[in-house]
């Protein structure tokens, strides 16, 4: 069996939960400012994060919802996503959206370890280094080998395409490999990619999703002095957090199975 080598991570709501105070905000102050008369409200953009991709994401809105016009074209939809992602990273810059619990410590934990560590997001590259700039310092972004995100690749989440791109610049396998995510959307996307070390970290819009495939479900990452809760799998948590010890049970327990 090979031994665990690289911890790749999803972002959105995985690092941080972004989507409901952050990203459907910044969504609703590019409409606004665009003079157009559309809200997405919590209930409505759970529903929209089926779609991966804030520009896909529009799209799909337009075709399901029929929101009042004018309706943009693509040119349109481009500016408007570019709008919202100015508006997303002001508000990480003003520290609006921090970090969830336990994803600070375990970084360390496996930089200190010599793990290789890799971003795999639909998110666009400017709010990848907005988050990670404004949580763990501007030095952070040299802790990741690779940042695969936005629009690097044709084919977006639930696709498998992120993650064999990530892989492929870091000269890995799957084998030696163990993925974060937080959706049903991106345990597609790990295991179409082969993947079978999968750690998933539930929040308010996913925590329904079917997560069959991954290794274990928490619903976070976990403190010494704020424990997790093991939602699904066969690992227990003795010390009630998720540390580097535990990542390489979870890899072997994956592929002892696969």
């Amino acid at each position: 069996m090979a031994n665990l080598q690289a911890l790749l991570f999803d972002v959105d709501g995985t690092l941080a939960d972004t989507e409901r105070d952050g990203h459907r905000v910044a969504f609703n102050m590019a409409f606004s400012e665009a003079g157009l008369d559309w809200d997405w409200s919590p209930e409505l953009y759970g529903r929209l994060l089926d779609v991966t991709g804030g520009k896909e994401r529009i799209r799909h809105f337009l075709a399901t919802e029929n929101p009042p016009a004018p309706h943009p074209d693509d040119t349109g939809i481009a500016e408007l996503h570019a709008r919202k992602t100015h508006f997303y990273t002001q508000m990480l810059g003003q520290g609006a959206i921090p970090l969830r619990p336990g994803v600070e410590r375990l970084l360390r934990e496996a930089k200190s370890a010599g793990l290789r560590l890799a971003v795999c997001t639909t998110t666009t590259p400017a709010n990848v280094e907005a988050l990670l700039t404004n949580t763990l310092g501007p030095e952070s972004m040299g802790w990741f080998e690779v940042i695969a995100a936005g629009d690097i690749v044709p084919n977006k989440k639930p696709a498998p395409d992120i993650y064999l791109w990530a892989m492929e610049q870091m000269a890995l396998t799957p084998e030696v490999c163990l993925a974060f995510e937080d959706s049903e959307n991106g345990v597609h996307s790990v295991r179409d990619a082969g993947l079978k070390s999968l750690v998933i970290t539930t929040n308010g819009y996913t925590e329904s999703h079917d997560f069959t495939g991954a290794t274990l479900v928490l619903d976070q990452l976990g403190e010494p002095d704020s424990p997790c809760r093991v939602l699904a799998g066969d690992l227990r948590l003795d010390n009630g957090y998720l540390d580097v010890t535990t990542l390489g049970l979870i890899h072997d327990a994956a592929w002892d199975t696969a």
